[in-house]
């Protein structure tokens, strides 16, 4: 138990200090965090969420930044809503789900399904990628995907047939550019992606997401610099 107890912190201390601040790689990135304010399906900020900051592996932070430059050349910009989720927020959401009586954001996020399936649909889990640092949920500014973020359905399937057509189109477009940098999107979420490779693919990780501190931003600043040079591509 000792043992475990160890790994755990020793694996949430080491993710701690690699994770970086999407602003300190790309400040033209727009950050909405959902789960640290009350616009998410459960309507109020969510267990760990202490601050709007988008923390991601550095791997993940350096590709974001290339698909943000490649939108920008044609006057598109992205928004992240999600990025690194402590495990306790994804203990959060179990909590909510348990709780058929809270239907208050039913309206805007689940209005076709019934709470008590949330597990069985899969819009709920045990496990979220987003706890292992690399994955984000995001949107390109000012376009129409069919869905709003975190819409509980099938219409927000990537390759929903039923969605419209302009719609299809800017998935495609989002999915082609972020696969472009090295994510894989899930299927059954148009909005989530995952470094493919990943650094940490089997750890899930609880640090909590707090304010910044004027250390913690130097800190963060150089620490992007270092990764952009570390992975620079060979001539």
């Amino acid at each position: 138990m000792r043992r475990f107890i160890f790994l755990c912190w020793f694996a949430t201390a080491a993710l701690g200090q690699n994770l970086v601040d999407i602003r300190s790689v790309d400040p033209t990135i727009a950050v909405e965090m959902r789960y640290a304010t009350s616009h998410n399906f459960i309507g109020r900020p969510i267990r760990g969420y202490l601050a709007e900051r988008c923390m991601l592996t550095p791997e993940a932070a350096m590709a974001l930044g290339k698909v943000q430059g490649e939108l920008r050349q044609f006057g598109m910009s992205l928004r992240v809503y999600d990025c690194y989720r402590p495990q306790r927020a994804v203990n959060d959401f179990m909590e909510w789900a348990k709780d058929v009586s809270d239907q208050k954001m039913k309206q805007e996020f689940y209005p076709f399904i019934d709470k008590r399936d949330a597990f069985k649909l899969g819009y709920i889990a045990e496990k979220s990628g987003h706890s292992r640092g690399s994955t984000v949920d995001l949107t390109i500014i000012g376009l129409d995907f069919g869905t709003a973020y975190d819409y509980f359905d099938e219409l927000a399937n990537t390759a929903n047939p039923n969605v419209p057509f302009e719609a299809k189109v800017h998935r495609l477009l989002l999915k082609s550019v972020m696969e472009k940098f090295g994510f894989r999107n899930y299927e059954k979420e148009w909005w989530h992606f995952t470094l493919a490779n990943e650094p940490y693919p089997d750890t899930y990780f609880d640090s909590q997401i707090n304010p910044e501190e004027r250390s913690d931003s130097a800190s963060l600043r150089r620490s992007a610099r270092g990764s952009f040079r570390s992975h620079s591509p060979a001539p």
